[in-house]
């Protein structure tokens, strides 16, 4: 085989491992259908866990987030008063993904394929199509409580 033989070939194979590599990185889950979050990677929390925060130290201004047990708790208002907080699972309902809180816009968003979510947990945008599961928040003292 001469040289230029040789590195043709070697370019086509590499570019077919990478293409299939880059495409099946970006696909959906293999039945095509969102998954429920419940990768190894955010595992849902079990049920009666709870969570809690010192509002004293944590959560202080609008837009903090603290993210335990499989929960993304934000601050949506001030106040300490339970519609001030929010608390949704934090893997996203397309592939699992943790998402983030964006104070700016008040909505969460998975960072992965761009699914919005609304502070309640509603699907904004997809491509994620089932909404996130929304947490119960009580508040005694300055302790906020999440359960699940």
């Amino acid at each position: 085989m001469e040289r230029n033989e040789f590195l043709s070939a070697l370019g086509i194979g590499a570019l077919g491992v990478c293409m299939g590599s880059c495409l099946s990185a970006c696909s959906k889950s293999d039945s095509g259908a969102p998954s429920s979050g419940n990768n190894t990677n955010n595992p849902p929390p079990p049920a009666g866990t709870t969570f809690t925060a010192d509002l004293g130290s944590s959560l202080t201004n609008i837009g903090d987030t603290k993210v335990s047990n499989g929960i993304i708790l934000a601050r949506v208002a001030a106040g300490n008063t339970a519609s001030s907080f929010t608390a949704v699972q934090v893997a996203c309902t397309h592939e699992g993904t943790s998402i983030n809180y964006n104070n700016g816009q008040g909505v969460f968003i998975c960072p992965l394929h761009g699914s919005i979510f609304s502070k309640t947990g509603a699907v904004v945008q997809g491509p994620a199509s089932t909404a996130l599961k929304q947490y119960a928040i009580s508040i005694t003292g300055s302790t906020l409580t999440v359960t699940v």
